[in-house]
Protein backbone atom coordinates (compact mmCIF):
# COMPACT_ATOMS: atom_id res chain seq x y z
CA UNK A 1 0.00 0.00 0.00
CA UNK A 2 1.16 3.67 -0.58
CA UNK A 3 0.45 5.85 2.41
CA UNK A 4 0.67 9.46 3.46
CA UNK A 5 1.20 9.64 7.82
CA UNK A 6 0.32 13.46 8.82
CA UNK A 7 1.04 13.66 12.51
CA UNK A 8 3.48 17.04 13.70
CA UNK A 9 4.86 15.37 16.53
CA UNK A 10 8.15 13.66 15.19
CA UNK A 11 8.89 10.87 17.57
CA UNK A 12 5.20 9.40 16.87
CA UNK A 13 5.82 10.02 13.33
CA UNK A 14 9.09 8.17 12.56
CA UNK A 15 7.81 5.42 14.47
CA UNK A 16 4.62 5.18 12.45
CA UNK A 17 6.84 5.61 9.10
CA UNK A 18 9.06 2.87 10.80
CA UNK A 19 5.95 0.60 11.96
CA UNK A 20 4.38 0.58 8.36
CA UNK A 21 7.41 0.27 6.00
CA UNK A 22 8.05 -2.99 8.59
CA UNK A 23 5.09 -4.69 7.55
CA UNK A 24 5.85 -4.58 3.73
CA UNK A 25 3.98 -0.69 2.70
CA UNK A 26 5.36 2.37 1.19
CA UNK A 27 4.81 5.83 3.21
CA UNK A 28 5.28 7.96 -0.34
CA UNK A 29 4.88 11.21 1.62
CA UNK A 30 4.63 13.10 5.47
CA UNK A 31 3.15 15.73 6.45
CA UNK A 32 2.97 17.86 9.78
CA UNK A 33 0.54 20.71 9.38
CA UNK A 34 -2.86 20.96 7.98
CA UNK A 35 -1.80 22.60 4.99
CA UNK A 36 0.81 19.61 4.03
CA UNK A 37 -1.59 16.56 4.91
CA UNK A 38 -4.09 18.42 1.74
CA UNK A 39 -1.25 19.04 -0.26
CA UNK A 40 0.12 15.56 0.05
CA UNK A 41 -3.31 13.67 -0.17
CA UNK A 42 -3.97 15.79 -3.37
CA UNK A 43 -0.37 14.95 -4.80
CA UNK A 44 -0.65 11.08 -4.04
CA UNK A 45 -3.86 10.03 -3.91
CA UNK A 46 -2.64 7.42 -1.37
CA UNK A 47 -4.12 3.80 -1.03
CA UNK A 48 -4.50 5.12 2.81
CA UNK A 49 -3.77 7.60 5.12
CA UNK A 50 -3.15 8.47 8.98
CA UNK A 51 -4.07 11.80 9.95
CA UNK A 52 -3.94 13.36 13.15
CA UNK A 53 -6.68 15.82 14.11
CA UNK A 54 -4.65 18.74 15.96
CA UNK A 55 -2.17 20.23 13.80
CA UNK A 56 -0.13 23.07 13.04
CA UNK A 57 -0.80 25.94 12.18
CA UNK A 58 -3.66 26.72 14.75
CA UNK A 59 -3.29 23.24 16.85
CA UNK A 60 -7.57 22.79 16.57
CA UNK A 61 -8.78 20.06 13.87
CA UNK A 62 -6.45 21.21 10.73
CA UNK A 63 -6.13 17.19 10.34
CA UNK A 64 -9.64 16.45 10.21
CA UNK A 65 -10.72 19.34 7.99
CA UNK A 66 -7.83 18.42 5.74
CA UNK A 67 -9.11 14.87 5.16
CA UNK A 68 -12.58 16.31 4.88
CA UNK A 69 -11.47 18.71 1.61
CA UNK A 70 -9.57 16.04 0.20
CA UNK A 71 -12.53 13.47 0.41
CA UNK A 72 -15.00 16.17 -0.91
CA UNK A 73 -12.20 16.59 -4.23
CA UNK A 74 -11.77 12.75 -4.09
CA UNK A 75 -15.06 10.85 -2.44
CA UNK A 76 -13.86 7.65 -0.92
CA UNK A 77 -10.09 8.44 -0.55
CA UNK A 78 -9.49 6.35 2.39
CA UNK A 79 -8.50 7.74 5.55
CA UNK A 80 -7.55 6.95 9.03
CA UNK A 81 -7.97 9.56 11.53
CA UNK A 82 -5.35 8.76 14.98
CA UNK A 83 -5.65 10.86 17.38
CA UNK A 84 -6.13 11.53 20.91
CA UNK A 85 -9.54 13.59 20.49
CA UNK A 86 -12.98 13.16 19.22
CA UNK A 87 -13.91 16.06 17.37
CA UNK A 88 -17.93 14.96 17.14
CA UNK A 89 -18.91 17.59 14.12
CA UNK A 90 -15.67 16.55 11.99
CA UNK A 91 -15.83 12.99 12.73
CA UNK A 92 -19.57 13.17 11.89
CA UNK A 93 -19.09 14.75 8.38
CA UNK A 94 -16.29 12.28 7.48
CA UNK A 95 -18.52 9.47 7.69
CA UNK A 96 -22.00 11.23 6.30
CA UNK A 97 -21.06 10.67 2.46
CA UNK A 98 -21.48 6.76 3.00
CA UNK A 99 -18.49 5.48 0.93
CA UNK A 100 -16.58 4.13 3.30
CA UNK A 101 -12.73 3.82 3.44
CA UNK A 102 -13.00 5.36 7.41
CA UNK A 103 -11.05 5.23 10.17
CA UNK A 104 -11.02 7.30 13.52
CA UNK A 105 -8.77 5.41 16.54
CA UNK A 106 -7.77 7.00 19.90
CA UNK A 107 -3.71 6.89 20.31
CA UNK A 108 -4.46 5.14 23.59
CA UNK A 109 -6.31 2.44 22.34
CA UNK A 110 -3.77 1.45 19.57
CA UNK A 111 -1.84 -1.63 21.63
CA UNK A 112 -0.26 -3.67 19.32
CA UNK A 113 1.25 -3.51 15.37
CA UNK A 114 -1.19 -6.00 13.91
CA UNK A 115 -3.83 -4.07 15.13
CA UNK A 116 -2.87 -0.52 13.70
CA UNK A 117 -1.92 -2.48 10.26
CA UNK A 118 -5.22 -4.66 10.85
CA UNK A 119 -7.18 -1.21 10.55
CA UNK A 120 -4.67 0.35 7.94
CA UNK A 121 -5.62 -2.51 5.58
CA UNK A 122 -9.23 -2.88 6.81
CA UNK A 123 -9.85 1.29 5.53
CA UNK A 124 -7.68 0.58 2.55
CA UNK A 125 -9.83 -1.80 1.45
CA UNK A 126 -12.87 0.49 1.67
CA UNK A 127 -14.39 -0.75 5.23
CA UNK A 128 -14.44 0.63 8.43
CA UNK A 129 -11.85 1.00 11.71
CA UNK A 130 -13.93 2.72 14.60
CA UNK A 131 -12.57 2.89 18.60
CA UNK A 132 -15.56 2.12 20.62
CA UNK A 133 -14.80 5.06 22.77
CA UNK A 134 -15.20 7.37 19.39
CA UNK A 135 -18.52 5.57 18.75
CA UNK A 136 -19.77 6.25 22.83
CA UNK A 137 -19.51 10.05 21.77
CA UNK A 138 -20.62 10.20 18.23
CA UNK A 139 -23.45 8.01 19.59
CA UNK A 140 -24.11 10.30 22.41
CA UNK A 141 -27.79 11.69 21.14
CA UNK A 142 -30.60 9.47 22.08
CA UNK A 143 -32.58 10.29 18.81
CA UNK A 144 -32.88 7.38 16.05
CA UNK A 145 -33.18 7.20 12.73
CA UNK A 146 -34.90 4.89 10.07
CA UNK A 147 -34.54 1.25 10.73
CA UNK A 148 -32.28 1.25 13.74
CA UNK A 149 -35.40 1.55 16.06
CA UNK A 150 -36.43 -1.87 15.11
CA UNK A 151 -33.37 -3.42 15.40
CA UNK A 152 -33.40 -5.91 18.83
CA UNK A 153 -30.70 -5.77 21.25
CA UNK A 154 -29.05 -8.55 19.85
CA UNK A 155 -28.66 -6.80 16.72
CA UNK A 156 -27.38 -3.54 18.12
CA UNK A 157 -24.78 -5.11 19.97
CA UNK A 158 -23.49 -6.90 16.60
CA UNK A 159 -23.72 -3.93 14.57
CA UNK A 160 -22.03 -1.81 17.22
CA UNK A 161 -19.54 -4.58 17.10
CA UNK A 162 -19.45 -4.79 13.37
CA UNK A 163 -18.72 -0.40 13.39
CA UNK A 164 -15.12 -1.52 15.51
CA UNK A 165 -14.40 -3.71 12.28
CA UNK A 166 -14.90 -6.85 14.09
CA UNK A 167 -15.71 -10.00 11.60
CA UNK A 168 -18.33 -12.09 12.07
CA UNK A 169 -16.09 -14.18 13.63
CA UNK A 170 -14.45 -12.45 15.88
CA UNK A 171 -18.10 -11.30 16.70
CA UNK A 172 -19.16 -14.25 18.09
CA UNK A 173 -16.15 -14.76 19.67
CA UNK A 174 -16.84 -11.50 21.65
CA UNK A 175 -20.72 -12.33 22.25
CA UNK A 176 -20.19 -16.26 22.56
CA UNK A 177 -22.38 -17.51 19.97
CA UNK A 178 -21.51 -19.60 16.83
CA UNK A 179 -20.39 -17.49 13.50
CA UNK A 180 -23.58 -18.78 12.13
CA UNK A 181 -26.06 -17.22 14.55
CA UNK A 182 -23.98 -13.72 14.35
CA UNK A 183 -24.64 -14.69 10.19
CA UNK A 184 -28.79 -15.00 10.74
CA UNK A 185 -28.45 -12.18 13.22
CA UNK A 186 -26.44 -9.72 10.10
CA UNK A 187 -29.05 -11.13 7.58
CA UNK A 188 -32.29 -9.57 9.50
CA UNK A 189 -30.12 -6.58 10.66
CA UNK A 190 -29.54 -6.05 7.03
CA UNK A 191 -33.53 -6.23 6.47
CA UNK A 192 -34.62 -4.27 9.02
CA UNK A 193 -31.78 -1.33 8.00
CA UNK A 194 -33.07 -1.80 3.93
CA UNK A 195 -29.63 -2.62 2.91
CA UNK A 196 -30.16 -4.81 0.04
CA UNK A 197 -28.56 -7.95 -0.79
CA UNK A 198 -25.37 -7.07 -2.63
CA UNK A 199 -21.81 -7.82 -1.68
CA UNK A 200 -21.73 -8.21 1.59
CA UNK A 201 -18.75 -5.93 2.52
CA UNK A 202 -20.01 -3.10 1.16
CA UNK A 203 -23.36 -4.27 2.89
CA UNK A 204 -21.48 -3.80 5.81
CA UNK A 205 -20.07 -0.81 5.76
CA UNK A 206 -23.33 1.13 4.72
CA UNK A 207 -24.77 -0.66 7.82
CA UNK A 208 -21.72 0.85 9.94
CA UNK A 209 -22.04 3.92 8.50
CA UNK A 210 -26.13 4.10 9.23
CA UNK A 211 -25.53 3.39 12.54
CA UNK A 212 -22.62 6.33 13.11
CA UNK A 213 -24.49 8.60 11.78
CA UNK A 214 -27.03 9.09 13.88
CA UNK A 215 -28.10 12.93 13.82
Amino acid sequence: MRIVVAEDLYLLRDGMVRLIEAYGHQVVATATTGPETLDALRTWRPDVSVIDVRMPPDQSDEGLRAALAARSEMPGLPVLILSQHVEQLYARELLADGSGGVGYLLKESVFDADQFIGALERVAGGGTAMDPAVIAKLLSSSSPIRGLERLTEREYSVLALMAEGLSNQAIGRRLFLSESAISKYTTSMFGKLGISDDDDTHRRVRAVLTYLNKP
